[in-house]
């Protein structure tokens, strides 16, 4: 938008003409920045998007693995899903939106804080099943079957989250720089790829392979599957992507590329 005044002879208190079709300034527009540069500023946004992160982390675990759904798909048949499976790729799309918006060191924060916040879940339940249930309370095996998670579960679950969000992470962050901030599509979906692939091989593996009822050919075949939904969740949110990613880099005014940025999970904050 550029705002024209003009001033010609007797008109010289005529208003100012509003042009909404012009391009905007270069001061409108994110402007560059390092990775460590980034590591090290105050942003007005992302307090917001990490506890999206982290809200929708914990409600994809809590109320998803109480459900185990099923859909009738044409050609392939019976498809069985857990039912967090609909929400957790969002932590993905969100996990994408903090690396190219916010930089891998913002984005390795709220992979901290999610793993914290689960470890923090994980004690909260089993304290709170493990409590002696009041005589006139019938609701305790409902309860159970719903926080009383198998511990294997829980830890293969705990372990799947930090390797997947660390990896679809770091790719995104690469890709950013050998695609020079262009095709973002291939970026959000290249690094799901990989991220959701290192998630589902670690879970459903460390969860169930061994265990009664889950053939060695079920596991991987559940892995498979649910890889591939979620990669496709995130496809179908591209356009999401573009509009949040878009928003808040104007609003935020930078464009964070981590061209210096130490990647280990275990560094401290550049």
């Amino acid at each position: 938008m550029r705002i024209a005044c003009f001033s010609q002879g007797a008109n010289r208190d005529r208003p100012c003409r509003v042009d909404t079709n012009a391009e905007p300034a270069a001061a409108d527009r994110p402007r560059r920045v390092e990775g460590k540069a980034a590591g090290h500023r105050q942003f007005r946004y992302f307090d917001y998007v990490m506890a999206a992160f982290v809200t929708i982390l914990l409600l994809s675990n809590v109320i998803g693995a109480g459900k185990r759904a099923v859909i009738d798909l044409p050609v392939l048949g019976l498809w069985p899903f857990g039912a967090g499976v609909l929400f957790f790729p969002v932590s993905y799309v969100i996990g994408d939106v903090l690396t190219e918006v916010y930089g891998y060191a913002h984005a390795r924060r709220c992979i901290w804080a999610g793993f914290a916040a689960m470890l923090f879940m994980v004690v909260m339940a089993w304290v709170v099943v493990a409590l002696p249930p009041d005589a006139g309370w019938t609701g305790q095996a409902a309860y159970e079957q719903v926080f009383g998670q198998v511990p294997r579960i829980v830890f293969a679950s705990i372990a799947a989250f930090w390797a997947g969000e660390f990896v679809n992470s770091y790719v995104l962050a690469r890709m950013k720089i050998w695609t020079k901030g262009k095709a973002l599509w291939s970026r959000t979906i290249g690094s799901t790829v990989v991220g959701q692939g290192v998630d589902s091989a670690l879970f459903y593996p460390l969860a169930f392979l061994g265990v009664a009822g889950w053939a060695t050919e079920q596991v991987l075949w559940v892995a498979l599957t649910q890889w591939v939904l979620k990669v496709t969740w995130e496809a179908v949110l591209t356009p999401v992507t573009y509009l949040v990613v878009g928003w808040l880099k104007r609003r935020e005014g930078v464009d964070v590329y981590d061209t210096d940025t130490d990647f280990s999970p275990f560094a401290k904050a550049d």
